[in-house]
């Protein structure tokens, strides 16, 4: 770890456009320290290879107070932050493409260390894609396994809900500023991971996400895990540049087969037509992950209901409809209808409203 010092230095230079890793870490071999860099004369910085005078006139001309409000927001909402130089800070993301000059941490610091395994999807899931991330979440994670995601709704949301709670934890990668919950729905997940599991970010806290937020959130996923694996997708969705990230970090990437007439295979099935390998149980992942080569036979996986998600998501709709409603109309109890219900409420799926229970849109 750095000295208090050169710490605030590395943090102050950060916070400079233009100063990404690569320069970071050239200023501090030019200069022998980030203090030094930070407070070099304009004429020296420019003189510096590959610094440009708008680069070095921005850090001439930084503002002072940014770094204290950067402290304090983090300070605010429970946070710590992670440097390169920091023993938690993952060794996994100094090698990859671009990598993140900090990282922002709310929760269980010790799940960075962990065997993890990414699994996406699609923010609008079929009920198979709903059933099939319960179970490979939940049995992995019971498994000891760390299961990292991207806090977005539906199955990433369904596969941090199946993990949060069991021996190997959830990570969730935010797309945004720690103390920004997005999307709203998410408010209770977004509580709940960071009590029991672990929020990590590279955005300062308090930032919005834009469009490019998501695309960069995606490559720290990847490279948080030792694994991918692909529930459901579209052919342009962002779990399949979560899945591109990590075949570009040398990473193994598995999918889950599905209908072919259906739009959110389509992503999965081509993955597995070029080369990805296939996901049809818990044991499949057990070249990446020898603790699941128990898990043999489906009936091992823990959460296997049927079909009774994808029943009760198919017969939402715009409408309002009473649990005894859907209950009498599908031929099941009330209690099984109010607790599927209930997780596709959390997953972001179903909205709950005075006169009942619709479909999200």
């Amino acid at each position: 770890m750095l000295p208090a010092e050169e710490r605030e230095a590395y943090l102050a230079l950060s916070l400079i456009p233009g100063i990404g890793p690569a320069r970071l870490d050239h200023l501090s071999k030019v200069f022998g320290s980030y203090r030094g860099a930070l407070g070099a004369p304009l004429g020296l910085l420019r003189s510096v290879p590959g610094m440009s005078v708008a680069a070095a006139t921005a850090v001439v001309d930084r503002d002072r107070t940014t770094l204290g409000k950067l402290l304090r927001d983090s300070e605010a909402v429970g946070g710590r932050v992670l440097l390169p130089t920091d023993s938690e800070f993952p060794r996994s993301l100094l090698t990859i493409e671009d990598p993140p000059v900090w990282l922002f941490a709310l929760g269980r610091l010790d799940l960075l260390g962990t065997a993890a395994l990414a699994v996406v999807g699609s923010r609008h899931p079929t009920g198979y894609g709903i059933e099939v991330t319960r179970t490979v979440a939940g049995t992995a994670a019971q498994a000891g396994i760390t299961i990292v995601s991207g806090m977005a709704r539906g199955l990433d949301a369904v596969a941090h809900w199946a993990a949060v709670e069991q021996p190997g934890g959830t990570v969730g990668v935010l797309g945004n500023g720690l103390g920004v919950i997005y999307p709203a729905a998410n408010e209770r997940l977004y509580t709940r991971v960071a009590e029991s599991g672990l929020l990590v970010t590279e955005f300062p806290p308090g930032e919005r996400p834009n469009a490019g937020s998501f695309p960069r959130r995606n490559r720290l996923i990847a490279a948080l895990a030792r694994a991918t694996l692909v529930v459901e997708g579209s052919v342009k969705s962002g779990a399949l540049i979560t899945a591109d990230a990590a075949l570009n970090q040398g990473k193994e990437v598995f999918a889950v087969p599905g209908p072919v007439t259906s739009r959110l295979s389509e992503g999965t099935n081509a993955l597995i037509r070029d080369g990805a390998t296939p996901y049809l149980e818990p044991a499949d992942l057990a070249s990446c992950f020898p603790e699941l080569e128990a898990y043999r036979r489906p009936e091992a996986a823990i959460g296997v209901t049927g079909q009774r998600p994808q029943r009760i998501l198919e017969a939402l709709d715009g409408v309002p409809r009473s649990v005894d409603a859907l209950a009498l109309e599908l031929g099941l109890a009330p209690h099984e209808v109010l607790g599927t219900l209930s997780e596709l409420e959390v997953a972001g799926l179903a909205d709950r409203g005075p006169a009942g229970f619709t479909r999200a849109s």
